[in-house]
């Protein structure tokens, strides 16, 4: 399944390569939302939020409202969760907070599984060079994807994976991250950085993995 891709920074929608480098920026919130507004789910990511630098949560609004969306960035609380799902949200995407230094926070997770449900729950696997990038990915954990997975499964519903090296650079997706994902689990997986081809999408469902898509949409490259 192809999940388009809203990143909302600076009360704009942005594309960032890398997480770093502003590559795209659009204002014209309506002509976006009409456009994804078929699809089954789409990624709302509010950047500020994620690095710690704001919130751009009144505008989450306005896409949760006419969107199905699973919406991320800064949701580290029990209460910041509870408040984006009452705000229209279908699922939450939940990172920083489930790091607690080089450890896996089990413990977050679980009172938040209690809190909201797991299947309300997509459990971030940010990784750069083999490990969980954490806090708008500015910081590193030392803590691979796969062992996090492991810990917090029981605690989510599923999962999103972004190979933060190829994110934004439209040159694919290494298919050898996303299966060792795939195979360590049997809930949902989501993957995400670079991918840039229709091709490429139907590919990775036929791992029976659904695939976040933004900047080859943005561009004009994939048609969706």
């Amino acid at each position: 399944m192809l999940i388009p891709s809203i990143d909302l920074m600076g009360g704009k929608i942005v594309q960032l390569v890398q997480g770093e480098r502003k590559a795209l920026e659009f204002s014209d919130f309506d002509y976006w939302i009409e456009r994804f507004a078929g699809y089954p789910v789409v990624q709302l990511i509010d950047l500020d939020g994620a690095m710690g630098k704001g919130s751009n949560r009144e505008l989450l609004q306005q896409f949760t409202s006419r969107l199905r969306c699973q919406v991320g960035g800064g949701i580290r609380s029990v209460q910041a969760a509870q408040e984006v799902l009452a705000a229209g949200a279908r699922r939450i995407i939940v990172g920083s907070a489930l790091v607690r230094g080089a450890q896996v926070n089990t413990e977050f997770a679980q009172e938040l599984a209690q809190a909201v449900g797991t299947e309300q729950i997509v459990a971030a696997l940010d990784a750069r060079g083999g490990k969980v990038a954490v806090h708008g990915w500015r910081e590193l954990a030392m803590v691979t994807p796969v062992t996090m997975l492991r810990e917090v499964e029981r605690y989510c519903g599923g999962f999103l994976y972004t190979h933060i090296e190829t994110e934004g650079l439209m040159q694919g997706i290494p298919l050898e991250a996303v299966r060792e994902l795939r195979d360590a689990t049997s809930r949902r997986l989501i993957v995400a950085g670079g991918i840039r081809s229709l091709e490429e999408v139907d590919t990775l469902d036929a791992m029976g993995v659904d695939a976040v898509v933004g900047m080859a949409i943005y561009t004009g490259q994939m048609k969706a």
